[in-house]
C-alpha cells in the first residue's frame, strides 16, 4: 500500500471517529466545518482517492479542535474537544433524552472493553428500581422510568462476554445507604434491605468481570466519572455532562482512577461479605 493511501485511509478513519463522537447530524457538522455536505460524503466514501484540499483540512480543524497533523495520521494527540450535554425534558415519560440514548450507545459500544466507573452515588447497574424512583422522584427535568431503562445498558453490558468494569465508590457512601442516612433517610426499610440483597447477588454473580473497590473518602475524593476505554470520559456535574474524547484528557481519568484502586480498603472479593454484614446490622 502507498504512503498516499496510507494516509488517505487514517484520515477517512479518523474523520468517521469525530462525526460517531459527535451528537449532531452529518449536514450539521458540515456546516460547522464550512464545507459542503457531498464533499464531506467524498471524504467518507471508501471509493475516494483522492486527499482533501489543504482548504478543507484547515476548515475541518477549526471546527473540531483536532490538529491537522492528527487528521492526517501523523500524530496521535487526538482531537481536544470536549462537549457540554444537560439533561433535556423527555416529552413523555417512555422516551428517553438524547443523553440517555448515547449513553446506552456508549455501554454496547464498548462490550469487551474496559470501562471504569465511579458513582454519584450506588452502581447504576446494581440499582433496583424503587432505588432510582427514589433517587428522581423528586427531579421536574429527568423521568424515574429514563434512568431505569438507561441503567440497564451498563449491567447487559457487564454480563457480555469479554466485558471488564471497575467502579470505585467510598465505603461511606454505601454505609450511610444500608443505615438510612442522608438522603436515604426518606426510603422504605424494605427497599434499602432488598437493595443490599440485590447487590450481594449481582457482585457474586458479575465477579470477577464487575470489580467494585471501596475507598476510605477521609483520605480520597473522587468526582462521579465513567471512562470507556480510551475512547470517551464522561463527567458528571449535575444536570450537565461533559463528554471528553481527547484520549491525553481520558489517561489523566484513568490515572486518577487507578490511584482510587490502589487505596482501597475493601478489595472486589470482599464486597458480598460487607454487605452481608451491612444487611444483618440493618435488618
Amino acid at each position: 500500500m502507498s504512503e498516499r493511501q496510507i494516509i488517505l485511509d487514517r484520515f477517512r478513519e479518523r474523520l468517521t471517529e469525530m462525526l460517531a463522537a459527535d451528537p449532531q447530524s452529518h449536514s450539521a457538522f458540515a456546516r460547522e466545518a464550512g464545507i459542503d455536505r457531498s464533499t464531506l460524503s467524498q471524504l467518507l466514501s471508501h471509493q475516494n482517492r483522492r486527499l482533501p484540499r489543504v482548504e478543507t483540512l484547515a476548515s475541518i480543524s477549526r471546527a473540531t479542535g483536532a490538529s491537522v497533523d492528527w487528521l492526517l495520521g501523523m500524530s496521535n494527540d487526538g482531537p481536544a474537544r470536549t462537549d457540554i450535554v444537560r439533561e433535556e425534558l423527555s416529552l413523555a415519560r417512555g422516551e428517553l433524552t438524547p443523553f440517555d440514548q448515547s449513553l446506552i450507545t456508549w455501554y454496547s459500544e464498548s462490550t469487551g472493553q474496559k470501562v471504569r466507573y465511579v458513582p454519584a452515588s450506588l452502581p447504576d447497574l446494581l440499582k433496583t428500581e424503587p432505588v432510582i424512583r427514589h433517587e428522581f422522584t423528586r427531579f421536574a427535568s429527568i423521568y424515574a422510568e429514563q434512568r431505569i431503562e438507561t441503567a440497564e445498558a451498563p449491567l447487559d453490558m457487564a454480563r457480555a462476554p469479554g466485558s471488564d468494569v471497575e467502579c470505585c465508590s467510598s465505603i461511606q457512601m454505601l454505609e450511610g445507604f444500608a443505615r438510612g442516612q442522608g438522603s436515604w433517610a426518606s426510603l422504605d426499610h424494605r427497599h434499602r434491605v432488598d437493595q443490599l440483597d440485590t447487590m450481594i447477588e449481582l457482585t457474586e454473580e458479575l465477579y470477577p468481570t464487575l470489580r467494585w473497590f471501596l475507598y476510605d473518602s477521609r483520605q480520597r475524593y473522587a468526582g462521579a466519572v465513567t471512562i470507556f476505554g480510551l475512547s470517551r470520559a464522561v463527567v458528571y456535574l449535575g444536570q450537565l455532562h461533559l463528554v471528553l474524547t481527547n484520549e491525553n484528557h481520558i489517561v489523566s481519568f484513568v490515572e486518577q482512577f487507578d490511584d482510587l484502586v490502589r487505596a482501597a480498603i475493601v478489595q472486589p472479593p470482599d464486597v458480598p461479605a460487607l454487605l452481608r454484614r451491612l444487611r444483618v446490622e440493618v435488618a
